[in-house]
């Protein structure tokens, strides 16, 4: 049987400095707008790899929303949870990058159309039709996205479907109110977890790495991937670790690299695929998606995979 994918969260558009510094207080060069948001990324990458997937989400009737729409619908996202808002506007971000590679966020999503997501009809027939969820922390961060996120959350898992989670927490977001609560409720739930670096020792009392694995895998999570960015990424199960080399990529841009990397993994995954296989694919995902500017631009299909990783072997 196949799997249907879905996710729930922000749908925006990303605006890019050309410049490297912090913030935007003075007027920059800029490019852009490009597909954005880290649900929207996964999902798309999703698509791309031909798994059956759905995005719950709500844009404003304007040109970002449009925007979006048409990606994900021509890399083969299933859009019809997406509300479209009549004179509301569709969620931003503009971003530059610091000189040692850091990145500074103004966002636009709280008081944007994703921010005012609510479950409706159409919201309610893809949980229904959907035996695999994927949150990440920035769908938990406002209330709406928060509450339907949950209960599809608590729907689908009770069905017998599982759940997967990638904290992907920005430090603009960490102190929306409810945000730990809600991170907590879906790690109780979560099957593959999908930490990036620190993130790892958020949901923990160890202060070293095995500690925080064994912790984790005690709580009865069954799959953990770190993912380590340049230095590649570690699985983790109760039958041991598996860990996998980064490729060695120039790196244009790495927003949507860890959604374009977990999107890889679980659409592999939950279709068949075993740890090793999925493992490499996602890594070359994430790898590519470096290599592009704009956060959905990198968002890979499987020829595209296969050549990066032929690549590697010679």
């Amino acid at each position: 049987m196949t799997t249907k994918i879905l996710t729930i969260g922000e749908i925006l558009v990303e605006i890019v400095a050309t410049t490297k510094g912090d913030g935007f207080l003075e007027a920059q060069p800029l490019t852009g707008p490009y597909p954005s948001g880290a649900p929207a990324i996964f999902i798309d990458q999703v698509g791309k790899l031909g798994a059956a997937c759905a995005i719950i989400s709500r844009v404003g009737d304007d040109d970002f929303g449009t925007l979006n729409l048409r990606r994900l619908v021509a890399d083969g996202v299933d859009t019809n949870g997406i509300a479209i808002a009549p004179g509301e506007s569709t969620g931003s971000a503009f971003v530059r990058y610091r000189e040692d590679g850091s990145r500074r966020f103004v966002f636009n999503i709280a008081h944007s159309a994703c921010g005012r997501l609510e479950k409706n009809q159409a919201a309610a027939d893809l949980i229904n039709g959907c035996s695999h969820l994927h949150l990440m922390g920035s769908a938990l961060a406002a209330p709406g996205m928060r509450d339907l996120a949950l209960d599809a959350l608590h729907t689908i898992k009770a069905r017998g479907g599982s759940i997967s989670f990638d904290p992907n927490l920005r430090r603009e977001l960490l102190d929306a109110p409810g945000l730990h609560d809600a991170l907590q409720q879906t790690l109780v739930h979560t099957d593959i977890f999908l930490p990036s670096g620190d993130e790892l020792y958020l949901f923990t009392r160890a202060q070293n790495e095995e500690e925080a694995i064994a912790e984790l895998l005690a709580r009865g999570i069954a799959e953990i991937i770190l993912k380590r960015g340049a230095a590649g990424a570690s699985h983790y199960s109760q039958a041991g670790r598996v860990d996998i080399a980064a490729h060695n990529v120039t790196e244009t841009d790495p927003t949507g690299a860890g959604d374009s990397f977990g999107g890889a993994y679980i659409a592999l995954r939950k279709n068949g695929a075993d740890i090793t296989t999925a493992l490499r694919y996602a890594n070359a995902a994430g790898a590519r998606a470096v290599t592009r500017v704009g956060p959905m631009e990198g968002t890979s299909t499987k020829a595209e995979l296969d050549a990066l990783l032929a690549e590697g072997k010679r």
